[in-house]
């Protein structure tokens, strides 16, 4: 796990990751902060359509920022976007009506649909062997689970002695702290692009992956990872209070089931991978959360439900961590950006089904009907990927 983390370009890119993802979870607390104070009890509705607000984005407007960037430095965009980050951040505090935070966050969204695909079609253009790629990408992944987990414990003991604006501070903070380390790196130079039409440039990367086969079993897969995460990402706190009568404590015990279970993949991810490829792993992982969310439907105790999740997040990472091999593999120095773009969209699209899926069908009193209706969008995501990703 240690050879990514010596090459110095993605050491700093890696330290920048890091630091913009605590920066970026501070907030997530801040903004539930902040939109009790302007709604009080309306507030979940307010994250609510933030959140599908946000899926919107990724899914319609990822691939027209990714064409309208595409011939731009990359490094020189993802400073640009850092920068552009902090300063939007900084303006949270001083909001005073509710379209000011949908204005603000619609900002922070359209910037990450630039930056994050870029940056993940950065990351092959650094380490261009597939075996330091793989871990690579199993680092990465960690840093999104140690996130998950340290960001609300952090929150916590700084809303001790500050208010929670100073969250926001932090978080544009923690973006320029990216910016600079990104400074610091002599990135390489892709390729010069085709001369296209902006309309090509919108649709090449989708075209590539709709055309190729791998790809279009990782777009079927896609389907299984959101319809596990949804339900835990959703309904969690409906499941731990209403059925199992537990409290605040015990949520997070099971919010945290899930990351445990995610980190424990990326870390045996890399053997799994080199044993069986990409293939029969991805597959095995979308087995497995249908089986967990089908199992989860008969959990009655805490216990048996935190299986059930932990098992969740690692498949979730068997699915998703890889992901980036396969685009890397499919596409050349020019195409890179476009189709991450494309799976950046086109995941998105399958949590903008999953999402409400599960909200909706979580409000009734029986919820193995969630989980039925959700385990049944995991198994045909992973028959679909299987028939049409072929084993040669």
């Amino acid at each position: 796990m240690a050879s990514p983390l010596s090459h110095p370009i993605f050491r700093r890119l890696f330290a920048a990751q890091v630091t913009s993802l605590v920066g970026t979870g501070l907030t997530t607390v801040a903004l539930a902060l902040l939109a009790f104070d302007l709604a009080g009890g309306d507030a979940g509705v307010v994250l609510g359509a933030m959140l599908a607000l946000k899926m919107v984005i990724y899914v319609a407007l990822a691939p027209v920022i990714g064409a309208l960037t595409r011939r731009v430095d990359r490094r020189r965009l993802l400073i640009a976007l850092d920068l552009a980050r902090a300063a939007i951040v900084l303006g949270l505090p001083f909001v005073t009506e509710i379209w000011q935070v949908y204005a603000l966050f619609l900002a922070i969204n359209l910037c990450a649909a630039g930056f994050t695909p870029a940056f993940q079609a950065t990351i092959p253009d650094v380490l261009p062997d597939s075996e330091t790629y793989t871990r690579a990408l199993a680092v990465s992944r960690l840093a999104y689970d140690i996130e998950n987990l340290a960001s609300p414990s952090l929150a916590a003991l700084v809303l001790t002695v500050v208010s929670y604006d100073a969250l926001f501070v932090a978080n544009a903070a923690t973006f320029v702290v990216s910016a600079l380390l990104i400074v610091a790196c002599p990135l390489p130079r892709p390729s010069p692009a085709k001369e296209r039409s902006f309309v090509d440039r919108a649709t090449q990367g989708v075209r590539v992956f709709l055309a190729t086969p791998r790809l279009r079993g990782l777009f079927a897969l896609y389907f299984a990872v959101s319809a596990g995460g949804s339900m835990a990402i959703v309904n969690t706190v409906v499941l731990v209070r209403a059925r199992l009568g537990g409290g605040e404590s015990e949520v997070a015990l099971l919010m945290a089931a899930v990351g445990g279970g995610s980190m424990l993949s990326a870390l045996t991810l890399p053997r799994l991978i080199d044993r069986a490829g990409d293939r029969t792993v991805m597959l095995t992982g979308g087995a497995l959360l249908t089986a967990a969310l089908v199992c989860a439907t008969a959990a009655a105790t805490l216990e048996g439900l935190a299986v059930a999740w932990a098992v969740i997040g690692f498949a979730g990472t068997l699915i998703n961590t890889p992901a980036g091999r396969l685009i890397t593999r499919t596409s050349d120095d020019e195409s890179r950006p476009a189709v991450f773009t494309a799976q950046f969209a086109l995941s998105h699209f399958c949590w903008l089904v999953a999402y409400p899926l599960a909200g909706w069908l979580g409000r009734l009193d029986e919820t193995w009907v969630a989980f039925t209706a959700l385990a049944v969008l995991a198994m045909l995501g992973t028959a679909v990927a299987a028939r049409v990703w072929p084993s040669e």
